[in-house]
């Protein structure tokens, strides 16, 4: 059974860094990885993915200023988040897809991705 366990989160002021990390279980060799973000009364929206070829897709929100790395010897991704703002701030979810979805489909759209974390709250204050 697959399984996706992240940490990092946490609370920082404006202009503060943070990385996350989720490490997939149960499965190896994952299409693309990625990390998706739900604010309160938001829609869930991608943050940014890799590939297993290392290839990289960011939401224009989030260029600059975060990092999208992974260790495929330990099937882990890991989210580098410098220069956060409050708009930042939202519940992070790392999203895995074993199926090949997101070499045909968008990254940014949750149905491309078959497995999700459970979450890490991210806060940042002004």
């Amino acid at each position: 059974q697959v399984q996706l366990e992240e940490s990092g989160g946490g609370s920082v002021q404006s202009g503060g860094s943070l990385r996350l990390s989720c490490a997939a279980s149960g499965h190896t060799y994952p299409a693309c990885m990625g990390w998706f973000r739900q604010a309160p009364g938001k829609e869930r929206e991608g943050v940014a993915f890799i590939y297993a070829t290392g290839s990289i897709n960011y939401a224009d929100s989030v260029k600059g200023r975060f990092t999208i790395s992974q260790n495929n010897a330990k099937n882990t991704v890991y989210l580098q988040m410098n220069d956060l703002t409050p708009e930042d701030t939202g519940m992070y979810y790392c999203a895995a897809d074993f199926a090949g979805t997101t070499l045909h489909l968008d990254p940014h759209r949750r149905g491309s991705f078959d497995y999700w974390g459970q979450g890490t709250q991210v806060t940042v204050s002004s």
